[in-house]
């Protein structure tokens, strides 16, 4: 155990890349562990208008770049390594990967969380070209065209609601007959002329040669398929999937306090119930799933793993 780190970060999306640029900034022995790619789900956004200082034209995985620049400029490591078991119990933090132990005296966690897709072809080579699991993101580049909102809960009617505001028409799909979202929600997007809903229907395949082009559509009683094509003016329209979220807690959900739907439970601070464990972006319980708040929350969890390191370690 002679390689002990101060803070290891899980994972290196926003959230992760913040704590990271934070923590090495204030000469705490960093690292970020890697799984697989770089940037979380903002590396799939072809434009980040909404990112506070963004420059013109930033995209995604402009954006993440240069988070990875300022990382390494404060000399934090970074690792590729699949973490299969984590112990908590110990003052210092143990992590085991495919490749190697890892030691540190506090852990944050920023795993984040993937949108749950429809499951139908044409969906993955369409993300960014017309299918978004974000509004807030994506609503603007949509002004004046159609959209299609996949689902039937609170997100989905409040996003659907949203989307009225640029969108010449919103579409709400729902596999049932019947919404789920609260009936205040509801009534609200029932008193909207913009919106028209699409009972007993899902849709089973997209289209499109590099932009959605057309999709098809099941009705779940009868079994019927019917395709809808973009306007000839418009070339393209928008389908915007909210049914839900997969928080990415399988390493940890035995071990920290979760909530119903899987996310971690921490307080202001990004504490977790276990002492030296933080959490944060979007694996983390929180109102709003953006770049802003991830990074917030990096900074936020470094910063008190450093206190945290300062009151518990004597130097």
């Amino acid at each position: 155990m002679n390689n002990i780190y101060d803070v290891i970060i899980i994972g290196s999306g926003p959230a992760g890349l913040s704590a990271a640029i934070y923590s090495a900034r204030a000469r705490l022995k960093t690292l970020i562990l890697e799984r697989s790619k770089v940037g979380g789900q903002i590396v799939i956004t072809d434009e980040v208008a909404n990112y506070p200082g963004s420059i013109k034209d930033a995209t995604g995985p402009s954006l993440i770049g240069r988070m990875e620049e300022q990382v390494e400029s404060f000399g934090a490591e970074r690792k590729k390594d699949n973490i299969k078991q984590v112990d908590f119990t110990g003052k210092i933090k143990k992590l085991k990967g495919e490749k190697e132990e890892y030691y540190a005296k506090s852990i944050i966690i920023a795993t984040g969380a993937n949108p749950r897709k429809i499951g139908c072809p044409g969906e993955n080579e369409l993300i960014g070209k017309g299918v978004s699991y974000c509004a807030t993101c994506d609503a603007e580049f949509f002004e004046d065209l159609e959209v299609f909102v996949v689902g039937g809960g609170d997100s989905a009617i409040e996003e659907a609601i949203y989307l009225t505001k640029f969108a010449k028409k919103v579409t709400i799909v729902h596999r049932r007959d019947e919404l789920r979202a609260a009936k205040s929600i509801q009534e609200k997007a029932f008193k909207n002329p913009k919106i028209e809903i699409k009972w007993n229907s899902v849709i089973t395949e997209i289209k499109g040669d590099g932009i959605v082009q057309s999709a098809v559509f099941k009705d779940t009683k009868t079994g019927e398929l019917s395709e809808y094509f973009a306007d000839e003016e418009d070339g393209t329209f928008g389908i915007f999937v909210f049914v839900g979220y997969l928080p990415t807690n399988q390493l940890v959900k035995e071990l920290v306090d979760i909530d119903e739907a899987g996310y971690i439970i921490t307080n202001d601070k990004m504490e977790t119930n276990i002492e030296g464990v933080f959490a944060a972006g979007d694996i983390r319980e929180k109102p709003l799933r953006q770049v802003v708040t991830a990074a917030a929350d990096g900074a936020i969890a470094a910063v008190q793993a450093e206190k945290y390191i300062e009151n518990n370690f004597e130097e």
